[in-house]
């Protein structure tokens, strides 16, 4: 009994060690069941599956601070499961979207739906770009994978509770030329050169911060008053108030 006790400070700083790994586990845990609901076309838990990876992949990132843990191994596991959440899982939903619509297509029109797979190839290379850019530790350059697939996850949300109350919505939302633009658009943000503000707060000052609590105060509204309609609006939200952050900053 006195041994263990000598030794639980030990174990402790061990075990510590692996919580931000274990965190980053549940995210890819996540993926994959909503590729599994994805597959039997359930694309509702799909989705909502994204938005539980996106909460285990914000605090996987503020256990390593808190337990002042910084690792290879980690940031590597990190970009993996996000490739898996944030990749796959949103294109797999935008193909499952567009093979709706194309399913009974003729010629060569059922194979558009496959163009999906752009999010997933381009989700990997905005990660090996993050991963090797020493430039991106308190902004992003080009849209994160997360906020990305959050923006694909509202949109079976917003076609199964928004679709009937808000018929323009649906009919938008559910035009196969408006998915593969969109598609070519998300792709593109994610590795463009656009400079992106971090949620991450050094300190809790408005001067510092003030484009993040405009941010963040807007989604709340949004979000309370609109519900999924609001997710597109806070994305593109998101991108203007960047811009003025970087405007003010030059």
């Amino acid at each position: 009994m006195y041994f263990f006790l000598l030794l639980k400070p030990y174990l402790f700083i061990e075990m510590k060690k692996y919580i931000p790994n274990f965190i980053t586990s549940l995210n890819i845990v996540c993926g994959c069941i909503g590729i599994g609901m994805a597959f039997k076309g359930d694309l509702v838990i799909s989705a909502v599956m994204i938005g539980v990876s996106a909460i285990f992949d914000f605090l996987d990132g503020m256990a390593a601070r808190l337990l002042n843990i910084k690792s290879e191994f980690g940031k590597e596991l990190d970009s993996l499961a996000d490739v898996i959440s944030f990749g796959l899982l949103p294109g797999l939903i935008m193909y499952c979207l567009l093979n709706i619509v194309f399913e009974e297509a003729e010629s060569w029109m059922p194979y558009i739906p496959f163009i999906a797979f752009l999010i997933p190839i381009f989700s990997a290379l905005r990660l090996a770009k993050y991963n090797i850019d020493t430039k991106q530790t308190d902004n992003f350059i080009g849209m994160p994978t997360p906020a990305n697939a959050i923006f694909i996850a509202s949109i079976p949300l917003i076609l199964v509770y928004h679709g009937a109350q808000v018929p323009f919505v649906g009919s938008i939302f559910g035009n196969p030329g408006f998915l593969v633009a969109l598609i070519f658009l998300l792709s593109f943000l994610m590795v463009s050169s656009i400079p992106l503000f971090s949620l991450k707060f050094d300190e809790l000052s408005w001067k510092k911060n003030k484009m993040q609590y405009i941010l963040i105060f807007s989604s709340i509204v949004l979000l309370v008053s609109l519900s999924f309609l609001a997710i597109p609006i806070i994305f593109f939200l998101y991108i203007l108030l960047s811009v003025i952050h970087n405007s003010q900053k030059k």
